[in-house]
């Protein structure tokens, strides 16, 4: 089935940072201060507009990293009473100074930001070009702001008018701020399949694509949903409207977010902050839904939908990158406890697979940001054909919760680095707890192999703490491998999709080339590549699989492969064979790749610091890809 909003053609999404602000703070200050905290949504480059009490409105841009547009802006007027501004991550248009937003409309009266890609763009930027526009940028976003401004001339009309009708004729995604020379004291908004939320402050009004930028100032805020156009005046309520101009409801939600969790506190960097966070992630994640001493497990998504759980014929779950390899695991815990068939696909492939779907069928999304376009895609097809959907993702108020038939939060806390790490143990302990929930109702595990597994899980964050005192160790490990061209990680059984994450890991922030495979297909071809310059991570718990995995280990090893191992503590075998074992904690065979997944996490990050590389930054990446 092809995907209908847009004749069946793809609908990309730009992953960039909006911020807005209304109110008596200095407007400069706290767009900057935003920007940073939305930076892991984009570096390419960045752009600032301010409206000065004069009204004459001031756009400063620069390619690269918000701090050098801070650089750009140190000898300018940043006098303001409102702005909006940008970090963006490129689509139309190459990274530059001239493509990065906000921009100006013809007559220098309009600035705008946007996130989202305009998909009739060359349609709307051909009719304009006839009507006398000239363009400067390579970009869609251009477009749209020469359209509203070409439609708030021509029919002499408000900003809000002319924003609603350009917004009519948009195929496409978007989130956009717009703000006017003439009017210092408003900035209108808009959002289709891009987020945008607003904080609702004292005396002043915050915007933004998440809530992270003003986290400090409010904890009032109001998640825009698709079509939506707010009106932000200085003094006035929040008024929000539909683009057929009707009044819409105003949900404000509270936030559940600290400063302190968007700050390194002391830690060099996000990544290996977030890394050391997974013990209180992962107690945070279990609170409330382990109780009884591990011996009941309570998931309310599940509990709350019986029937749909109890009458399922098949579980489909469908995500993107990291959330694909915890799909993964949640299709080896979900078949094992529930005995239920389940399949796993990519997102950007199930929009295009013509799926067969229907009524008994139970669809898992999963996705960190909870933005993700391909499987937001997916979930609108799943829901389409008639199947339950059920959503797991962190981002509370994000399009995926909304979309969604029912769903599970998984409770880490903002995932600032690009490289996902918290957000994975954080998922495959959601789908673990979904399994047991599921397997409680279905009576497919009795009460004892239910609280074996329930008081394991309890016990997860102290291990995990254990598995970080290698941190140390792993840091000298990392220095013999930091030349190496070429990894291969392996595994069997539940550490197959560790072995495929921790490759990712290592690619997304080192740039060295790794490869995941089952550990027995390696003797169908990627043995070939063995030698003394190819080492393996092998990752071989004290599993069933455990004898099998030892030979794969003494097969590396005859051809002269550096081996790091990944073992339960007192290992017997594997210790005499590899050239450096990393040991932890035994555990339920379910639960051991939350475990084994930390060492790897750690070895990717001190690679990648060996490099010289910018692990919470990573070249051509950005958080939460929405680009298909």
């Amino acid at each position: 089935m092809q995907d209908k909003r847009n004749g069946g053609k793809p609908l990309p999404l730009d992953m960039c940072g909006i911020v807005g602000y209304i109110g008596d703070g200095n407007v400069y200050d706290v767009l900057i201060k935003g920007l940073h905290r939305l930076e892991y949504r984009g570096y390419d480059s960045a752009g600032i507009a301010l409206v000065n009490p004069s009204g004459k409105l001031n756009v400063y841009k620069a390619r690269g990293k918000v701090s050098n547009l801070e650089a750009f802006c140190e000898d300018k007027d940043l006098s303001a009473k409102a702005g909006i501004a940008h970090t963006r991550w490129a689509t139309h248009g190459e990274p530059s100074d001239c493509n990065a937003h906000p921009h100006y409309s013809e007559d220098g009266n309009l600035a705008l930001v946007h996130n989202g890609t305009i998909e009739n763009y060359k349609v709307l930027k051909d009719a304009l070009t006839q009507h006398g526009c000239t363009f400067h940028s390579e970009t869609d976003t251009e477009v749209l702001v020469q359209l509203i401004e070409y439609i708030k001339v021509k029919n002499n009309c408000s900003l809000l008018d002319a924003v609603r009708e350009a917004l009519k004729q948009v195929v496409g995604a978007y989130a956009i701020a717009v703000v006017e020379k003439d009017n210092p004291d408003r900035i209108i908004a808009a959002r289709k399949s891009s987020p945008l939320v607003i904080g609702i402050g004292d005396n002043e009004t915050f915007l933004a694509s998440d809530a992270t930028p003003f986290v400090e100032y409010t904890n009032d805020c109001v998640y825009l949903k698709d079509e939506e156009v707010a009106i932000i005046e200085r003094g006035k309520p929040l008024k929000l409207v539909t683009l057929e101009n009707k009044e819409a409801k105003i949900d404000v939600t509270t936030l559940e977010m600290s400063i302190s969790q968007l700050e390194k506190g002391g830690y060099p960097h996000f990544m290996l902050k977030e890394i050391f966070e997974q013990p209180a992630t992962l107690h945070d994640c279990i609170r409330g839904r382990v109780v009884n001493g591990g011996k009941k497990v309570m998931v309310s998504g599940v509990s709350d939908n019986k029937d749909k759980f109890l009458n399922a014929k098949r579980i489909l779950i469908v995500a993107c990158g990291t959330s694909w390899h915890a799909a993964l695991l949640g299709k080896y815990l979900i078949q094992d406890m529930c005995r239920i068939p389940v399949e796993v696909e990519y997102a950007s492939e199930f929009r295009y697979s013509n799926p067969v779907l229907d009524d008994r069928d139970i669809v898992i999304a999963i996705s960190q940001s909870g933005e993700t376009a391909d499987t937001l895609a997916a979930i609108k097809i799943a829901k389409k054909m008639g199947a339950f959907v059920y959503g797991i993702s962190n981002v509370v108020g994000s399009s995926i919760p909304r979309e969604t038939d029912s769903g599970t939060y998984i409770h880490v806390g903002p995932e600032i680095g690009v490289a996902s790490t918290k957000a994975f143990t954080g998922q495959v302990m959601v789908l673990t707890m979904l399994a047991l929930s599921i397997a409680q109702l279905k009576g497919t595990m009795t009460k004892d192999e239910i609280a074996e597994i329930g008081k394991a899980i309890l016990k997860i964050p102290k291990a995990v703490e254990k598995v970080l005192k290698l941190n140390e160790k792993i840091e000298r490990l990392s220095a013999i491998y930091t030349y190496a061209r070429n990894f291969l990680y392996l595994g069997r059984g539940y550490s197959y999709p560790v072995a495929l994450e921790g490759a990712l890991k290592l690619k997304e922030i080192s740039y060295i080339h790794a490869e995941g495979y089952p550990a027995a297909e390696m003797k169908h071809g990627p043995i070939a590549l063995i030698d003394e310059e190819m080492p393996s991570v092998i990752i071989a718990p004290n599993d069933h699989l455990y004898e099998k995995i030892v030979n794969n280990v003494q097969q590396v090893k005859a051809r002269g492969g550096s081996i790091i191992a990944i073992v339960t503590e007192g290992d017997p075998v594997i210790h005499n064979i590899a050239d450096h074992v990393l040991e932890v904690p035994e555990m339920p065979e379910c639960l051991t790749p939350i475990i084994t997944s930390i060492p790897l996490q750690l070895l990717s990050y001190y690679i990648a610091i060996n490099k010289g590389k910018n692990v919470d930054m990573p070249r051509n990446l950005a958080k939460s890809v929405t680009v298909e």
